[in-house]
C-alpha cells in the first residue's frame, strides 16, 4: 500500500509518518504551506523528521495565499491565536491536495494527523467529515482515495507517549512559530492539557 501523508513537523503527522513507515508503506510525505505563521520553524521541524526517518522524498505545496485570503489566528499574526484559531477549509485543503499528488503518483491513500473525536475544537476535525471527505475525494478524483487518520483513537498523552516508545524527537508543535514555543496556542496547551 503507498500513501500521502500530510506531514507538518509536529508529533502528530511525524509519528504517522513513523508508524507508516515501520508497517513497511510506501510514503510520499507532504507539507503543505497554507500561509501558516510558523511556517519556518514546521517546515525545519519536517525536514528534520522526514531526513531522520530515511524519507527524503518530502514535497511541499506552497499555498501562502490561502492563509493571506483566509486569515485567523494560525495565519495572521494581528488575530488573536486561539480564539481566532479555525481556519475554514484547512483540513479540506490538506486533502485534496493530498488527494490530488495521490492521484498523480497512484497511491491508494492519504493520511492526516487528527486524533480522538472527543478532542475536536473544529468541524473538520470529526470522522464525520473524514467519511464525507474521502467520498468527494473520491468522486472528483475518479477513483477511490482513501482518508486515513491512523490516530483517530488516541488523545494527546496516548500519543505522547507512543512517541516516546518509537523515538520520535525533534518535533515542533507551536502555530505562533517562535524559537520556543508560545505555550498559549492550542497545540501547545494540548501538551498542558493532556489527561492524567
Amino acid at each position: 500500500m503507498s500513501v500521502v501523508t500530510l506531514v507538518s513537523g509536529g508529533l502528530d503527522s511525524t509519528l504517522i509518518a513513523h508508524l507508516a513507515r515501520e508497517e513497511g508503506l510506501h510514503i510520499y510525505p507532504l507539507f503543505v504551506n497554507y500561509g501558516q505563521r510558523a511556517l519556518e520553524a514546521e517546515l525545519a521541524a519536517c525536514r528534520r523528521s522526514m531526513a531522520k526517518l530515511g524519507l527524503n522524498n518530502l514535497q511541499i505545496a506552497d499555498l501562502p495565499g490561502f492563509g493571506a485570503l483566509i486569515r485567523s489566528g494560525l495565519t495572521d499574526p494581528n488575530q488573536r491565536v486561539i480564539e481566532d484559531a479555525f481556519t475554514p477549509g484547512r483540513n479540506m485543503l490538506f486533502l485534496l491536495v493530498a488527494a490530488a499528488y495521490a492521484y498523480k503518483v497512484g497511491a491508494d491513500a492519504v493520511s492526516i494527523g487528527l486524533l480522538h473525536e472527543e478532542t475536536a475544537l473544529f468541524p473538520d476535525q470529526t470522522s464525520g467529515f473524514l467519511s464525507e471527505a474521502e467520498n468527494i475525494i473520491s468522486r472528483i478524483m475518479g477513483r477511490r482515495i482513501r482518508v486515513l487518520a491512523p490516530l483517530a483513537s488516541f488523545h494527546k498523552d496516548e500519543v505522547v507517549a507512543l512517541a516516546e516508545i518509537k523515538g520520535v524527537e525533534g518535533t515542533y508543535s507551536c502555530h505562533v512559530g517562535g524559537e520556543a514555543p508560545c505555550g498559549n496556542c492550542i497545540s501547545c496547551n494540548e501538551f498542558s492539557l493532556r489527561r492524567i
